[in-house]
């Protein structure tokens, strides 16, 4: 890695370092970093569980345990300097054991968790919205033999990196990334890299399971939770649109369980949201940098006594610390798949939606002024 000197117009080669070096430990480092950041690995992962232990009649403990946005178990094995011979058989122990795990066990190991290591929260819900559905009932967590690998080390062995070829080979999904750590001045700078598969590899393999996954949408729970939205989105929209509502005027039903439509602000759009339990109007900020999000939140949340009392009703304000999504909202609990109560439904998000923009539109505008003018965003 090269650090450029544009006083010079010259390359600089930075200082590889290796973790032993440093005094850098496997489980008080290289694990913690990931923990906290387990997207540095390409993709959007939820971190189950670490050094997790709950295997029947052995004391063996893995790295960190992980879901996938498809569902699929991630068993994330942590090496330093050199990924050592038995990595590979140790990870498919570990992968054979947690091959049993039910959607009940998953989420108590999440509980334990949250409970442990982040402040508490309800892992179902968590869940749920990691995945992007309405309830786990329309998922299945750790389906038949889709538990996938992950290898991390400074440097891989032959025999591993053999292993992990055959085992992709067969179907298999097992991964390899390489660390480095680097010194710039007084700065340790860490980078990660996929080498098994390589990236574009990978992308095919996730363009596949993507379209599996869609195919596997259209069957069971979601077959009947889809045309019920798409019915349900129908009359919401024409209501909206006999309401005087603007905001949602070039949007058409969906297949979803939400409906966005743009604030003016990129990636913070207000969102009719129908459930099979609850209907809410919520206003998100979910662009792709968690700082900027929350940076907003804040500034909005100045203002909470203020919109909430131009909006009527008390609101729900979701930091979602350790996201990177954070929303405001106000709901309503109601039997959503009741079709004889879907205009009352139709008229409350219209009602309710029109007074959310309306109290939202004027103080956004100017934290957005203020959002543009910070120096670190020109």
């Amino acid at each position: 890695m090269f650090q450029i000197d544009r006083t010079q117009n010259r390359l600089r080669r930075l200082e590889q370092r290796r973790f032993s070096d440093l005094n850098l430990r496997e489980r008080e480092h290289l694990q913690e970093w990931l923990a906290h950041q387990p997207d540095a690995l390409g993709e959007e992962l939820l971190i189950l569980q670490k050094e997790f232990d709950g295997f029947a009649d052995t004391r063996e403990r893995l790295d960190l345990l992980a879901l996938d946005k498809h569902g699929q178990l991630v068993v994330i094995e942590n090496k330093l300097d050199d990924s050592g011979r038995d990595v590979t058989w140790q990870a498919l122990k570990y992968t054979a054991y947690v091959s049993s795990l039910t959607k009940a066990q998953i989420i108590d190991i999440f509980q334990q968790y949250l409970d442990r290591h982040a402040d508490g929260g309800n892992a179902a819900r968590l869940l749920c919205d990691f995945l992007d559905v309405e309830e786990l009932d329309e998922v299945v967590l750790n389906p038949g033999h889709s538990q996938r690998l992950i290898f991390i080390a400074a440097n891989f062995r032959k025999e591993v990196t053999a292993t992990v070829l055959w085992l992709r080979e067969h179907q298999i999904d097992a991964r390899c990334f390489k660390v480095n750590l680097f010194s710039m001045a007084e700065e340790l700078l860490f980078d990660i890299q996929p080498v098994i598969p390589t990236p574009e590899a990978a992308d095919f393999m996730i363009q596949m399971a993507e379209k599996e996954n869609e195919e596997k949408s259209a069957k069971g729970a979601q077959r009947q939770s889809h045309a019920l939205r798409q019915g349900y989105w129908t009359l919401a929209l024409e209501t909206m649109r006999g309401s005087g509502v603007t905001l949602y005027e070039n949007i058409s039903p969906s297949n979803d369980h939400w409906l966005s439509a743009g604030s003016g602000l990129s990636g913070c759009p207000y969102r009719l949201i129908y459930l099979k339990k609850e209907i809410r109007v919520e206003f998100a900020f979910s662009r792709p940098i968690a700082d900027e999000n929350k940076w907003l939140f804040d500034e909005l949340a100045k203002r909470q006594q203020q919109i909430e009392t131009a909006f009527g009703h008390e609101l729900t304000w979701l930091r979602l610390d350790g996201q990177k999504e954070s929303r405001i909202y106000f709901a309503q609990p109601c039997d959503g798949y009741d079709q004889e109560q879907w205009p009352s439904f139709a008229a409350w998000h219209a009602e309710h939606m029109k007074r959310l923009e309306a109290v939202i539109k004027e103080p956004l505008a100017k934290i957005v002024r203020a959002f543009k003018a910070r120096p670190e965003i020109s």
